[in-house]
């Protein structure tokens, strides 16, 4: 339950980015988020770990920050496997929305997925 609920607020939060990013971030509807969302967790499950190791030095160095690079080139891979429907331009736009993601994800797991559990 806890994985779909993921996947839905990732699917919101890319149709806002999207919305927000009108020119380098395109989304062809709500179907192809929820798409985008599922690749993108099934590639956290599956290729994240394996970047996070071979890059375990770089990330110690930068204090975990290169932690959004890796998250950027999962969203790069995404797009890749998406084709058409979801389209980011650059990988600096990747960084920024892994950025926001990742903040927007910190703050509704803090503030309201928590205290709900503990209800």
């Amino acid at each position: 339950m806890r994985w779909i609920l993921g996947i839905l607020i990732n699917a919101v939060l890319f149709v806002a980015i999207a919305g927000f990013f009108k020119d380098s971030f395109y989304l062809s509807g709500f179907g192809a988020a929820i798409g985008a969302s599922f690749m993108l967790s099934i590639l956290n499950i599956l290729v994240k770990p394996i970047l996070i190791i071979l890059t375990l030095p770089v990330t110690v160095l930068t204090l975990g920050l290169f932690l959004f690079v890796i998250n950027a080139v999962t969203l790069m891979i995404t797009d890749g496997f998406m084709g058409d429907s979801f389209e980011i331009d650059g990988f600096g736009t990747a960084i920024l929305v892994s950025v926001i993601m990742s903040i927007v994800n910190l703050i509704i797991q803090k503030a309201i997925l928590e205290p709900a559990r503990e209800k």
